[in-house]
Parts: structure tokens; C-alpha cells; sequence
């Protein structure tokens, strides 16, 4: 995996040289161009994990974005109006995270997202305790962190 990843930074490498442009768009540009092609030279090896995991890491990341917007302007609300919607609550998570990166990843993200706080983990690492601001469902907030978060990080960690 790692001489794919660098041989697609060598060949994006070449391709901005070659064209004389040190832009953004250059760059993205020639590392989508190196990727292609190694991919299509390499598409008959299935033990290129590399090809499966940097879609899933790119998407990860736009998820990711998407989520702290989403929870930025949630809370940037809760601030401005004389109203408070929130419930706050301690809920248990159940994980299918088993090593102490794949929790420790979890619970990081997890805190990084406004409005909510990763706690403490059960001493057999099977519960994660999360705070959020916002608690109207127990079940669906489970399930959005079970779907969202932990789901698409094992994807990218296993």
C-alpha cells in the first residue's frame, strides 16, 4: 500500500513539472490523473487495499465535514435563540470497535463534533459513554453514530 501511495505522489509529481502550473487545482488534478492510471495498470491484483481505502478515507472526509457543519450550525442556534430545544444526555454506545486505535479514533471524532463528548469507555471496551447536547431519541442517536461514524472508520481501519 505504501509504494502505491508514493507512486502516486511521484506521478503527480511529474504531471505538475511537466505542465508548469503550482496550483491546488494542478495538484488535485494530477494526483486524480496518477491515481487513475495505477489503478487501471494495477485493477487485476486484489490485494491493492490501497485502491479500495483512499475513496473510503476521501469520503470519510467529506462526511466528516458534513457532520461538523451540520452540528456547528445546531449549536450556533442553540446559542443565538432565547429557546432552548436541548436535551441533554449520557447514552451508552455500543461498540463494534475492538482495538484501542479503532475506539480511540471513534471517541476523538466523536468529541471533535460540536455538541457532543466522548466520556469514558467500559473497562471490557464494549460501551462507549457519549454526552450530546441533544438526546431526543436514544436509539437514533446510537444508530447515527453505529452508521455514520464507527461504520465508515472501520471501513477506512480494517
Amino acid at each position: 500500500m505504501k509504494t502505491q501511495f508514493l507512486s502516486n505522489i511521484l506521478l503527480m509529481l511529474i504531471w505538475v513539472f511537466l505542465t508548469g502550473s503550482y496550483t491546488f487545482e494542478n495538484f488535485s488534478f494530477g494526483f486524480i490523473l496518477s491515481f487513475l492510471i495505477l489503478w487501471i495498470i494495477s485493477r487485476k491484483n486484489d490485494q491493492n487495499k490501497y485502491f479500495k481505502i483512499l475513496p473510503r478515507i476521501i469520503g470519510f472526509f467529506f462526511f466528516f465535514l458534513w457532520e461538523m457543519i451540520k452540528a456547528n450550525i445546531q449549536v450556533a442556534i442553540e446559542v443565538i435563540t432565547p429557546t432552548h430545544h436541548m436535551k441533554p444526555g449520557i447514552v451508552s454506545v455500543p461498540l463494534d470497535a475492538k482495538t484501542d486505535v479503532e475506539i480511540t479514533f471513534l471517541a476523538n471524532l466523536i468529541t471533535l463534533t460540536p455538541g457532543t463528548l466522548s466520556l469514558d469507555v467500559s473497562t471490557d471496551r464494549k460501551v462507549l459513554y457519549v454526552h450530546s447536547m441533544y438526546v431526543h431519541d436514544k436509539q437514533e442517536f446510537i444508530d447515527d453514530i453505529k452508521n455514520g461514524f464507527e461504520k465508515r472508520l472501520l471501513a477506512i481501519l480494517r
